[in-house]
């Protein structure tokens, strides 16, 4: 899915203009970027461990999400 299509995903799921979803994705990729040249971190996934316990939970199989970085992305964390 390119950012196009992409756009029109969130514009349909979360009945939002075009505009809006465009809007927000830009905000992510931007505020990613530059987290990201700073030397910052970004993990988006779940916990990995009982939150009563504190024990590590074994995690099912799953598919992994993949994606292309763009030059501005590939720049940003190589400097």
């Amino acid at each position: 899915m390119n950012k196009s299509e992409f756009i029109n995903h969130i514009a349909k799921e979360h009945s939002c203009s075009k505009v809006e979803a465009e809007r927000v994705i830009n905000m992510f990729t931007s505020s990613t970027i530059s987290a990201l040249a700073s030397g910052k971190e970004i993990i988006l996934m779940g916990v990995g461990h009982n939150p009563k316990t504190g024990k590590p939970l074994t995690i099912k199989a799953y598919t992994q999400a993949k994606f292309s970085v763009g030059t501005k992305l590939k720049v940003a964390c190589n400097k």
